[in-house]
C-alpha cells in the first residue's frame, strides 16, 4: 500500500516551532496550576509547632487520672456501704426472683437500691 504525498505530513521547521510554542504554552498553564494548588495548600495547611511533651505535664495528667479513679472508687465504696445497711426480707427476695426470673443477686441488689420496695423493683424491671 503506497502513500499519497498528500497524506504525509512531515512538518517543516515552522510546524515544529508551533508544536514548541504550544508545548511551552501548556507547561506555563500547568505550572500555574501547580503554583496555585500549593498556595490552596498553604491556605488550608494549618501550622502548628510540634511541642516537646515534659515530663512534668505527663506527670501532671497521671495524677489528675489517678486522682479521678480513687475519687470514683470512693464513691462507689459509700454506695455499697448505704446500701448494704438497707435491710430487705427474703419472701421480697424470693418474689422478685419467681416472678420476674432474675437471679437472687439481682434480686437483692434492686431491693437494696429501691430500699426495699417490692412494687418499685417490680416496675423497673418491666421497665
Amino acid at each position: 500500500m503506497a502513500l499519497d504525498d498528500e497524506s504525509v505530513d512531515e512538518g517543516g521547521p515552522e510546524d515544529r516551532a508551533e508544536d514548541d510554542a504550544a508545548a511551552a504554552v501548556q507547561r506555563s498553564r500547568a505550572g500555574k496550576h501547580d503554583s496555585m494548588r500549593a498556595a490552596d495548600l498553604e491556605r488550608v495547611t494549618d501550622y502548628v509547632e510540634e511541642a516537646e511533651i515534659l515530663s512534668q505535664n505527663i506527670g501532671d495528667a497521671m495524677k489528675v487520672v489517678s486522682d479521678r479513679q480513687m475519687k470514683e472508687a470512693n464513691e462507689k465504696q459509700l454506695k455499697e456501704n448505704e446500701l448494704s445497711r438497707v435491710k430487705v426480707n427474703k419472701e421480697d427476695i424470693d418474689l422478685v426472683v419467681n416472678e420476674m426470673e432474675v437471679s437472687r443477686n439481682v434480686a437483692e441488689r434492686l431491693l437494696r437500691e429501691h430500699r426495699g420496695n417490692v412494687f418499685d423493683v417490680l416496675v423497673s424491671l418491666t421497665n
